[in-house]
């Protein structure tokens, strides 16, 4: 039925409230659908296709190293092998044999696995019971984390503009296809950090607090990085404009908190077998150099290391990317600061600051697989020049096949 109203002279005809609306239609006026990672969308099936197939191109990378190194073989190494590379070895140990249980090869002095938080070890171990293979086991879980870290990555990307589903697309492609994506495929932390950080920082966007703080805790038990995201999420905190009063946002204030508690019983679980509150930071100087330099230190040592041919060629190409990848965090800090996006800047600045403290820059290229203002933004800005896309393609991403080559192969590290 439909109501008609006069108005200057013609009937103007108006449905009446009550008339059903198509599916899919909002009430005007109605606040936008708030939902973290339910079911999934259309756009939320393309991300994960695209997703699938970049997974299966790596996969093809590794199938091919390992026919092609060592080139003089008769017989091609394992495809298995090839995901065995370095850091990996450390989180199988841990998961195997505990922070301190021995094993053959290691020696008291030398051990490092102190250094590595226990979030990913121990779920290798839980999915090790089903999976009797530790490196299958190691890549499933990076598998699936990653399908969730990509549908978080586009609705990010997508909040709040009307292209939001081609935004997501974006984001997700870019960093799928980004220099050091092959350590979201690899049994390494960075795809279970992910699927924990971004749903955490949907749900600090949606002001969900206590499901926020609950997901960045468990982000913290993978890597420190959670607590640089508790950062961002309390200073979101105090810049949200929520319609409750101010009491009922304090008390949500502990949730922000929460992140540190992981973090602290880390950090007790080492003094009570050590004696040494700072076992963390000590196993990270005797495996990484990662000792306290003023940031001025740190970029003539890696220089010098990249460029005055005191190192083999493949270590000085690997400094040369760890200053590629400062000089983008720098100037995506730059941007976010100029933006006021004061959380996601001081998530960068608290990276950066890690990172760029240490005796020599180390593990910066990696680091930029969870630094998603920067896959949000290339996004974004990406849509509004076409350009951007053209020449991340063209000339970025076939960064990705060259390191994924040199990660399968067992040259990453020189």
């Amino acid at each position: 039925m439909t109501a008609t109203l006069p108005t200057a002279g013609r009937n103007v005809v108006r449905p009446e409230r009550n008339v059903a609306r198509p599916p899919g239609k909002k009430t005007p006026g109605a606040p936008p659908r708030r939902r973290l990672l339910g079911r999934l969308t259309p756009a939320d099936v393309r991300v994960l296709r695209l997703y699938l197939f970049t997974r299966l191109g790596l996969w093809l990378v590794a199938y091919c190293t390992a026919w092609l190194s060592p080139s003089d073989a008769k017989e091609p190494a394992s495809w298995l092998s090839r995901w065995e590379q370095w850091d990996w070895a450390h989180y199988q140990h841990i998961a195997q044999y505990g922070y301190f249980g021995s094993f053959p090869g290691v020696e008291p002095e030398s051990d490092t696995r102190a250094a590595f938080f226990p979030g990913f070890p121990l779920t290798l171990r839980a999915v090790h019971t089903v999976i009797p293979d530790w490196t299958v086991a190691g890549l499933l879980i990076s598998l699936a984390s990653g399908a969730v870290a990509v549908v978080a990555m586009a609705r990010i990307a997508g909040l709040g503009r009307p292209d939001s589903a081609l935004a997501g697309r974006r984001a997700t492609a870019f960093l799928l296809l980004s220099p050091a994506a092959v350590f979201l495929a690899a049994g390494y932390t960075e795809s279970l950090f992910l699927a924990f950080a971004l749903p955490a920082w949907l749900a600090a966007k949606n002001r969900n607090w206590p499901l926020a703080g609950l997901l960045t805790a468990a982000a913290t038990t993978t890597r420190i990085s959670g607590l640089f995201l508790a950062a961002a999420i309390i200073v979101e905190f105090l810049l949200a404009r929520d319609d409750h009063r101010g009491h009922r946002r304090l008390r949500a204030l502990p949730w922000c908190a929460l992140p540190a508690v992981p973090a602290a019983a880390y950090t007790v679980y080492l003094r009570a077998h050590t004696g040494d509150w700072m076992a963390w930071k000590h196993a990270q100087e005797r495996g990484w150099h990662r000792t306290f330099h003023t940031p001025a230190e740190a970029f003539r040592n890696t220089w010098r290391n990249a460029f005055d041919h005191i190192q083999k060629t493949g270590y000085a190409w690997e400094f040369q990317l760890e200053l590629a990848a400062m000089a983008v965090g720098i100037l995506l800090l730059a941007l976010l600061l100029y933006r006021r996006r004061w959380p996601e800047a001081l998530y960068i600045a608290l990276n950066l600051w890690a990172l760029g403290t240490s005796y020599w820059y180390l593990s910066i290229p990696r680091a930029t697989l969870l630094w998603w203002p920067l896959w949000t933004g290339l996004a974004h800005w990406s849509l509004r020049r076409g350009w951007v896309k053209e020449a991340y393609v063209g000339a970025v991403a076939p960064l990705m096949v060259v390191l994924a080559v040199t990660f399968t192969s067992g040259h990453w590290s020189g």
